[in-house]
């Protein structure tokens, strides 16, 4: 198929069906190839036990092994398997970004196709929205596979984000989560081209419930996230949802104003009434060493928020779509079933909610 460039809001068009699919599982991935079998095998299974018919939408990440040769030939006896191809690496972020916006299920699991956060939990995560949650976020209770160095540095983080961050962003809560239909609608609706879905997946609220399990060590092949990286979307996380390292940069010049002022009426009294001589090379440049360092860090937070603004005022669409292919169910499950549960699930959610 041609390349699509179409905004979000008409993706999320196009995928709207008279009969939705109970569940859209969204599997982002990049150079998976190791992994992508087993994946798909574990995530069949368990959606088998559903009893319902479901999609598997597979987000190609612009890969260069064989994962797109790999996904293409799945199928699913009782499920539709979308695969979509990305025409170059745009980041997790679009990567979800994508999914989200073809889904057509009534609710929206994301899940990592290395296999650290199991399938095997999607039914509980079931369980808990058609209880009336929308939202369940699964909390990492352990990290295995990762050095004390990432679960550290993980911890800073949230630590800072949380201070700092106009919202609540749950600890140790990746992107494994459900979200009800009227969430993801809320999530594909927002504008911005800078995408911290961390952030972003947080930020609307509705009925949020938390199970905790622990976390797999990586199945097959090797992260594609390195200490840069985190580095760079931590930076993203924090200027995405927080003004407050403005006002740090605007309250650290107050106070060094002020304090400039009184050193300054005290060696010009000492110079005028005492004749004490002003203090030389070395503390005048301490000062201004000082002073430069915070000009320069302040001029660095504005540019971070003005390099986001102009971003933004681009209009860049998140993700160019290459390629599609749809895989339909090889069998049907009862229709009359499925409408029935349909019916169940919605009484559950009041999906009578207004955005501005």
């Amino acid at each position: 198929m041609p390349a699509s460039i179409t905004s979000i809001t008409e993706h999320r068009e196009a995928t709207k069906s008279a009969t939705p699919p109970l569940l859209s599982i969204v599997i982002p991935f990049f150079n998976e190839d190791e992994a992508l079998i087993d994946c798909h095998a574990r995530v069949v299974a368990v959606l088998d036990t559903l009893h319902q018919p479901c999609e598997i939408i597979y987000v190609d990440d612009g890969s260069n092994d064989g994962s797109w040769s790999q996904v293409i030939g799945f199928t699913a006896n009782n499920h539709r398997v979308r695969c979509i191809q990305l025409s170059r690496n745009f980041g997790k972020e679009a990567a979800m970004t994508a999914g989200m916006a073809n889904s057509a299920g009534r609710a929206v699991i994301l899940l990592d196709a290395d296999l650290q956060d199991p399938p095997e939990l999607i039914p509980k995560m079931v369980d808990e929205w058609k209880r009336g949650y929308d939202v369940v976020n699964m909390q990492r209770k352990q990290r295995h596979g990762e050095s004390w160095l990432k679960r550290a540095t993980a911890h800073l983080f949230y630590n800072v984000i949380n201070r700092l961050a106009d919202i609540n962003i749950p600890r140790n809560v990746g992107d494994f989560r459900l979200l009800d239909r009227k969430v993801v609608d809320v999530i594909n609706s927002l504008p911005e081209r800078n995408r911290f879905m961390k952030g972003l997946l947080s930020w609307p609220g509705f009925n949020t419930c938390m199970l905790q399990f622990d976390r797999d060590a990586r199945q097959a092949g090797t992260t594609k996230w390195n200490y840069a990286k985190l580095i760079h979307l931590a930076f993203e996380g924090i200027t995405s949802f927080s003004i407050t390292p403005l006002r740090i940069a605007t309250a650290a010049g107050v106070v060094t104003s002020i304090i400039s002022v009184m050193m300054a009426i005290v060696l010009v009294s000492k110079t005028l009434f005492w004749g004490d001589p002003v203090a030389g090379y070395p503390s005048l440049m301490t000062v201004v060493l000082l002073l430069g360092g915070i000009q320069l860090l302040s001029i660095g937070l504005m540019g971070e928020y003005v390099g986001r603004l102009f971003i933004e005022s681009k209009q860049r669409p998140n993700f160019i779509l290459m390629n599609e292919q749809t895989a339909e169910p090889n069998t049907d499950f009862n229709l009359k079933q499925q409408i029935n549960n349909h019916v169940k699930t919605n009484q559950a959610h009041n999906t009578n909610f207004k955005q501005g």
